[in-house]
């Protein structure tokens, strides 16, 4: 009988998915087990309600991690060179605030003719997709802090963390000739001194909040639990520091942390008061895309049975088909 390559290959698949199964016949192909938060992770509260759009953070930013000013060519003229005007993430710009604007703009932080700022950077996944794809460990994850962090030393400038990061945060600098991965670390360098992040410690509002997630997470709760209107005391700089907190009115928020559980969890969490879509934020699933990924895998590649498959039939189609040359040359040219 002929074995054709369509029905080799899906007897082979076929195969491999069988070998791959546990001993009770439960398929594995899953997700592996999702990676935990570390106990003594740090993170920052973003709440786009307090946030004024002042960009102290970004120019904080560039000042504390050595980033130049980034100056599109369109917004040459306007700012007459003097302003740093950048739009989005960049090899040159590690945190950005967003604009959204709708209709007349008559009030902030409502949805239909009004507008709202979202700060945007690394969000410190808590299970990140770009240290799971980074083939050389150039992408590592603090394991005490939880910090997501890039050792240019190491990368060899695949990109491969820039296509797998669901926020598309990591950034290559095309126009340098040695160019590099940019984004946030979190001023790692900062903390290690005893200071706070540069974004968290300019914020004069308290927009960019640092602390412990699981600390934020209840400071969250906290806000979303009270009444539009009604006043509370928002803390500046670090959760419960020793900065003075201010006491102003709570906006209306959306009944919603995100990064809590978005692909497994972020430690830089947002509070909103429109729906996180409309500020660039993506709805993404709970599952990280890394242990989803890495879970096929380790399936795949247990006991290297799906390579030792496709070798199996790639011998087979070569045999098969050196035989068949063998026998058309054979009856060309008889002896």
């Amino acid at each position: 009988m002929d074995l054709s390559r369509r029905r080799f290959l899906q007897g082979a698949a076929a195969g491999a998915a069988t070998a791959a199964l546990p001993s009770d016949g439960v398929a594995a192909f899953g997700p592996r087990e999702p990676k935990q938060l570390p106990p003594n992770a740090v993170g920052m509260l973003y709440d786009s309600t307090l946030c004024i759009g002042c960009r102290a953070c970004v120019a904080a930013c560039k000042s504390a991690n050595g980033m130049p000013v980034e100056q599109p060519a369109h917004l040459a003229g306007w700012n007459e060179g003097t302003w740093d005007t950048a739009e989005d993430l960049s090899g040159k710009t590690l945190n950005v605030i967003r604009v959204y604007r709708n209709g007349t703009l008559e009030q902030k932080d409502r949805e239909t003719d009004g507008y709202a700022f979202a700060k945007r950077h690394c969000l410190h996944c808590v299970d990140p997709s770009c240290v799971s794809v980074c083939p050389v460990s150039a992408m590592r994850k603090d394991p005490d802090t939880g910090i997501v962090r890039h050792d240019p030393d190491a990368c060899i400038g695949c990109r491969y963390c820039v296509y797998g990061c669901p926020f598309s945060v990591p950034q290559y600098q095309l126009d340098e000739p040695f160019g590099e991965i940019a984004k946030c670390q979190f001023c790692s360098h900062l903390q290690r001194e005893g200071k706070l992040p540069a974004c968290c410690d300019v914020c004069p509002t308290g927009a960019s909040l640092f602390g412990r997630v699981d600390e934020l997470k209840q400071e969250a709760a906290r806000r979303l639990a009270l009444k539009p209107g009604e006043t509370t005391r928002f803390d500046r700089g670090e959760l419960g520091g020793d900065r003075p907190p201010h006491d102003a009115p709570v906006a209306h928020y959306v009944d919603y942390l995100y990064g809590e559980h978005e692909v497994g969890g972020t430690q830089v969490l947002y509070l909103t008061g429109i729906p996180h879509e409309k500020l660039g934020l993506p709805k993404l699933p709970s599952v990280s895309y890394a242990a989803v990924a890495e879970g096929v895998q380790h399936t795949l590649y247990r006991g290297l049975v799906a390579p030792f498959v496709l070798l199996g039939g790639l011998l087979f189609f070569a045999r098969r088909n050196a035989k068949k040359t063998e026998q058309n040359e054979a009856e060309r040219c008889p002896k």
